[in-house]
């Protein structure tokens, strides 16, 4: 999307945020590529056999942002952060309930691609990945949402600093830190510590 576009998705946040419901119609077809590019990159991490479509997670989590009575956005990236969130809640409740449907025994992954390299190969339990997250953002809530935003929003280090008002060289560094600890407890978690 051009600058131009990015400043008219931007102002039309704006003014959806002060109540135009006008701005909300022209949004839509505005963001709904990108919302499916992100909804894309989630379900390319999951098992082949998925039952969401990248469709139905779009529409769902449309449904849920269009919802949103108090978030006031700042800009695009803010939104589409906000937007990745709700796709990971959405697959995480989804695997959730699949491994509970099957009392356990099917376990919903999540491939991987270079960004936290796994061990015992490139796949792990999207649940396992999710209490993972959760305990990293307990021990640094910084270094958790850089994960969310990076790995689950695909934001790149410039538009994850903007989104949490750090600098680009501390993203860096806190995701090399973060992909580092989660690999530690993704192999707890499995059984592939060395």
């Amino acid at each position: 999307m051009s600058d131009g576009g990015a400043k008219d998705v931007t102002t039309l946040l704006l003014d959806w945020g002060k109540g135009d419901a006008g701005a909300l119609d022209q949004l839509a077809p505005l963001v709904y590529d990108e919302l499916r590019r992100i909804a894309g990159h989630h379900l390319r991490r999951e098992r082949p056999d998925h039952t969401l479509q990248s469709t139905a997670l779009v529409h769902e989590v449309y449904l849920k942002l269009i919802d949103q009575q108090r978030v006031q956005w700042h800009d695009r990236d803010h939104f589409f952060a906000v937007a990745s969130q709700m796709i990971r809640r959405i697959l995480v409740s989804h695997a959730r309930a699949h491994k509970a449907a099957k009392r356990g025994a099917g376990v919903t992954k999540v491939l991987f691609d270079e960004a936290i390299g796994l061990p015992g190969g490139d796949s792990a339990d999207l649940v396992a990945l999710d209490d993972a997250l959760k305990s990293l953002s307990q021990v640094d809530q910084r270094q958790g949402r850089i994960v969310e935003l990076r790995f689950f929003g695909g934001l790149s280090i410039e538009a994850t600093a903007k989104i949490l008002e750090i600098s680009p060289a501390t993203v860096k560094r806190d995701w090399n830190v973060a992909k580092a600890w989660l690999y530690r407890e993704l192999a707890r978690s499995t059984g592939h510590e060395s």
